[in-house]
Formats: C-alpha cells, structure tokens, sequence
C-alpha cells in the first residue's frame, strides 16, 4: 500500500529538538501496540473518539460520524489489513486527515472529513491493536446495515474482552459526566455546522449551550462549568484555581502527555478538571483566521469575545466540575 509505505519511511526520519526525538520508529509503534492494556485501549477509545464515533447513535438521526466498528469492519473485515498494515493505516489518517486517505466513501459523502486532532502519545496505535484484536460496541442496527451492503453473515472479528466491574474513582465520575456533557453539547453543535452552517451554530452555542449544560448538571446532580483563560461567555471565565490547572494542562499537551483528570477532595465535595482541547472544527470560530461575516457575528454576540488565535490541539479551557461524596465514603 501506498500510504503504508510513505508511512514507514517517514517515521524513519529524524526531527530532533534540543537532542531529543520527536518522532516514532516502527519498532517501537510495534511494541506499544503489542504490549497495550485492553481495558486502558478502550478506555482512550471511549474518551476520544466516541464523542462522534458513538456506538449508541441512531442510524439515521443525530449521528455525526460512522461508529468505530464500521470503520473496523471497512478496514479489517473488508479490507483484510493485517494488525500492522491497519494500525499504520489509523495512524496516518488520524495524524493528518485527508479525503486521499478515505476508505469508508459513503461516510466521507455524509459527515464530511474527520477535524484534524492531536492523541496522546501511543494512544492510537493502542487504540487500533484494541479494533484488531477485540471485538468492540456496535450499534443494534449495525449487522443488518452492513449485511445490506452485500457482506453476508457477517460477524466482528476478534476477541470478546472480558470485563471486570470495576471500581469508579471520583476521577472516573467526573470524566463520566465531562464526556456525557461534551457528548450532548458537541451533538447538537456538530449538528447545527453540518445543517445550517457556522452562524447558525454561534447562535447555537449563544442560547444553549449554557442551559443544555445546565441540564446535564442537574441529570448528574453536579455543577458543571466550562471555564478559559479566554473566554467568550464572561460566565466562563476562569478563576485562580482553575487558571492553575489550566497552565497545567497545556503544559501537558505540549508534552504530548496524556492529560489525567484531576479530582480534589474538599470536605464533602469533590471538584474535578479536565482540559477542553481544540480540533479543527473549532477553529471556525476560535481560530487565527476566522471568516469576516463570521467574526461580525462573533462580536455581535460577544463584544467582548478573547476565545480567538487557537491553532489545533491547544487547551481552549477546561471543565470545572462539582459534585457530592457519596454517602458511603
């Protein structure tokens, strides 16, 4: 394959920086990939693709993406990629999406191009031997939309992961209600890009992004907030403890780290913070180059807006999250 070979010899060039590498070899691409955590793959799967990738979307409405095992099916079932051809395959189109590089055509017509985003370090490659070698969610309609498109008694490929239940940390509660937040905001914005444009979605995030947050608080019993260093909400500005963790988590990102979220106890309330990371998407209304009727709006609703001059994969802000113990602790 083209794009494999292009992929290999790139990761064979040296791009050094104060005497450090910055770059990958295919050793050592193999090496995370065969030694990954199954239950850590799946976790980084759910926590940073299944925002569009949902599994549990409906196939016709409120979808914004293909979910993950169509991607697998058209790369893996269909395709007959071996684990190293596929995690390379996961890897270039991940690190630099292109309309080149599409194999799922009929998702491509639909959604559009997948926005150019930043992983932690390793976390693709781990992601994809996860596809490879476990079975994943799939969605209930899914077998019978695939086998209609002619692959008959068509099932997964791999392993059934055997899960154990597992204990939640308040810095698992807290991611829980970030994500399930973000899941429901980044719907109905992606939603109203792809239907009625970018103005149409400022005006989205002007009337309800606030009180759909707000609903989620309530759903979770928590306070959910979405706070920056530069805001465009003055109701989202960041405080002192807040900015702190905000430093921090750029700091990381930078370092290409893997961000943990951060749960404080204090009394009997915990406060947890997680970044907020821009991809390109976001860059429409909170980037360097921002299309003039779309900055007018902008300052319309916002005249006093600083949420502007991102590039991709930076911290845009964080989410601050209070909630209760529970009572048993």
């Amino acid at each position: 394959m083209k794009i494999i070979s292009f992929l290999f010899t790139i990761l064979f060039l040296a791009s050094c920086q104060n005497g450090k590498k910055d770059y990958q070899t295919v050793e050592e691409q193999n090496t995370i990939a065969s030694t990954f955590d199954p239950l850590e793959a799946k976790k980084l799967m759910e926590t940073h693709c299944y925002l569009c990738h949902s599994p549990t979307a409906d196939e016709n409405q409120g979808r914004i993406a293909p979910p993950m095992v169509a991607i697998k099916a058209h790369y893996i079932d269909k395709s007959k990629f071996s684990k190293e051809e596929f995690i390379a395959e996961m890897k270039s189109f991940v690190e630099n999406p292109s309309e080149e590089k599409v194999h799922l055509k009929g998702a491509f017509k639909r959604f559009g191009l997948m926005p150019k985003q930043t992983f932690p370090d390793g976390s693709i490659e781990k992601i994809a031997a996860f596809m490879y070698d476990y079975q994943i969610e799939e969605p209930t309609w899914f077998k019978a939309h695939w086998e209609g498109h002619g692959n008959e008694n068509w099932t997964q490929s791999g392993k059934k992961l055997e899960e154990v239940d597992e204990i939640k940390t308040y810095a698992d509660i807290g991611l829980d209600y970030a994500l399930g937040t973000k899941k429901v905001l980044g719907k109905n914005l992606m939603e109203a890009i792809q239907q009625k444009g970018t103005i149409e979605a400022l005006t989205f995030c002007n009337h309800q992004a606030i009180p759909l947050t707000d609903s989620m608080a309530t759903h979770f019993k928590a306070t959910i907030k979405r706070v920056s260093d530069k805001y465009r909400n003055p109701n989202n500005k960041a405080n002192a403890e807040e900015l702190n963790y905000i430093a921090q988590f750029k700091k990381e990102l930078a370092e290409k780290k893997e961000s943990k979220p951060i749960a404080l106890e204090k009394g009997d309330k915990i406060q947890f913070y997680y970044p907020i990371e821009t991809n390109t998407m976001c860059l429409q209304c909170h980037g360097k180059q921002i299309k003039p009727e779309v900055q007018r709006q902008i300052l319309k609703l916002y005249p006093k807006d600083l949420a502007i001059g991102y590039d991709e994969s930076e911290v845009r802000g964080i989410w601050s999250i209070t909630f209760t113990k529970k009572s048993n602790e």
